[in-house]
């Protein structure tokens, strides 16, 4: 039997739970890329193409569910600000002032922070074993303050100062002025009526179909167009991607309709995303001669990408709606957590080079280290009410709730 939030329609605690489980995959994945063939920031002297497969059953998804989640968790904020006041067309209300002013501090706070702080010594080591650069730490952060442009290989230039894994707070913060704008112009009433279009809408087979077509065109028409910066501001075929999914969150947060359909698909999606990701795997690792039709294998990567994410949340609805001490302390460990994890990984991983580990060994290994060490530094920094703003905390623990009661309907 479940118990009897699970089928509580007034609670979203399976995003709260979802949104955390795919913050603690990076983890997982980030570990990996040290491992693969990929070009990361350090590579393993055993990298090479045996995980990438596992590699891929993220891949696809697990960065468009963290926009999704996002987008839902701004919608519910932004209720909360503006309620059922109406702004005024094209005015810059109180309500919607506060609501960016949270959000701004929250995300750009942290992201400041971490470049200045967390993020150098990535770069680093990178250019340590990219380029031989044989300077200390601190002679490397005069140039990275400096936004030295010289660290380069194979005419491929660092970037510096570089954000690196934070990337994902600048496209959030971005996409929150986006919708803040949409309900300073439409007005708030009118993005609950496109929530509850989209909820009738995205019903049945086209709560599968429709998305995957969107992201098949988006995938079909850009990505042959538009690298993948995650620089922000020429990142196009990552917006074209991200946005759409953050402001359907936004919408959606309220439509219980919508996330019933979601649990009651969850199977048949499940069963989609796991079929286009081994026709993924079979396709990408053939011989580049015989890599023909890339408009349906596009196509078979978006359909990847959405129903693993209608699986994710239909699991997720089902058997991870309950709210507890647990679910309240990672929800508040899971930002620190996130912020911290990639420099954590670069820096174990240089530090276990001389253990000559194998390879399986050395990566369970990182992810301990990374895990306990984040938490750690988590438990530190909630302690300490000047730190807390810069991983992206409420002033005081008292403030901090973790998970909060989120109704739809």
């Amino acid at each position: 039997m479940h118990n009897s939030t699970a089928h509580d329609d007034s609670r979203l605690y399976f995003l709260d739970w979802l949104r955390i489980l795919a913050f603690f995959l990076l983890i997982l994945y980030h570990t990996g890329m040290y491992y693969v063939s990929w070009d990361w920031h350090v590579k393993s002297p055993h990298a090479g193409g045996a995980i990438e497969p596992l590699m891929l059953l993220s891949s696809p998804w697990r960065m468009s569910l963290l926009f999704l989640v996002s987008g839902v968790a701004s919608g519910f904020l932004l209720k909360k600000r503006v309620g059922r006041q109406e702004p005024a067309a094209g005015a810059a209300s109180g309500p919607l002032a506060t609501f960016v002013r949270e959000r701004s501090a929250r995300l750009l706070v942290p992201l400041l922070f971490g470049m200045l702080v967390i993020v150098p010594p990535q770069p680093y080591f990178e250019v340590v074993e990219k380029v031989r650069y044989a300077g200390s730490y601190g002679d490397f952060m005069a140039l990275y303050l400096q936004a030295y442009g010289g660290f380069c290989k194979d005419g491929d230039c660092l970037t510096l100062p570089t954000w690196n894994h934070l990337w994902y707070l600048p496209y959030v913060w971005a996409y929150t002025l986006v919708l803040a704008a949409l309900a300073a112009l439409a007005g708030h009433g009118a993005l609950d009526r496109a929530g509850r279009r989209l909820a009738a809408m995205l019903s049945g087979w086209k709560a599968l179909a429709l998305p995957v077509a969107l992201l098949a065109l988006v995938r079909i028409l850009l990505k042959p167009h538009f690298e993948e910066t995650h620089a922000l501001v020429d990142d196009w075929f990552n917006h074209a991607t991200y946005l759409p999914l953050f402001l359907a969150g936004a919408v959606l947060s309220g439509q219980a309709a919508f996330w019933r359909e979601l649990e009651r698909l969850r199977f048949a999606a499940l069963g989609i995303a796991l079929a286009c990701w081994a026709a993924l795997v079979a396709y990408l690792w053939q011989p580049e001669t015989v890599q023909v039709w890339p408009a349906a294998a596009r196509t078979v990567w978006a359909a990847c990408q959405w129903c693993a994410i209608v699986a994710a949340c239909g699991f997720a609805r089902r058997h991870l709606s309950g709210n507890g001490q647990a679910l309240q302390y990672l929800a508040q460990a899971v930002f620190p957590v996130y912020i911290l994890h990639q420099t954590l990984i670069v820096c174990f991983a240089r530090l276990l080079r001389g253990a000559a580990l194998p390879p399986a060994t050395e990566g369970l290994v990182l992810v301990v280290l990374t895990v306990t060490a984040s938490f750690g530094i988590f438990e530190i920094v909630r302690r300490v009410p000047l730190l807390r703003p810069l991983f992206g905390l409420k002033g005081s623990e008292r403030q901090a709730t973790g998970a909060v009661p989120r109704r739809a309907g």
